[in-house]
């Protein structure tokens, strides 16, 4: 399974809008305002690179309101008890 973060800058007045529309997009799991350079970032999980392609240059293309985007690869997850596990080891008594 494939992650990706897809950092969105969006017009100003229309940031709440393109953020509800983001979310629609299918295989879009998260849909975050931030702060910063970028207005929105959005979690996509899918199964392959061309899939992935499709949701980006095509489905988030026809968005209004979106200005600009960036898109980052995760290559690792770490979650909170993934991270407990790995620094407990050898902590026991």
């Amino acid at each position: 399974m494939i992650t990706a973060l897809v950092l969105i800058q969006a017009e100003r007045k229309r940031i709440v809008e393109t953020a509800q529309e983001v979310a629609e997009v299918p295989h879009v799991t998260d849909v975050y305002s931030v702060t910063g350079e970028w207005d929105i970032v959005a979690v996509i999980r899918m199964p392959d690179y061309a899939a992935l392609d499709e949701v980006v240059t095509q489905n988030m293309r026809k968005i209004d309101g979106i200005l600009k985007t960036q898109t980052m690869l995760a290559f690792k997850t770490y979650s909170k008890d993934l991270l407990e596990q790995s620094f407990s080891i050898g902590t026991e008594d």
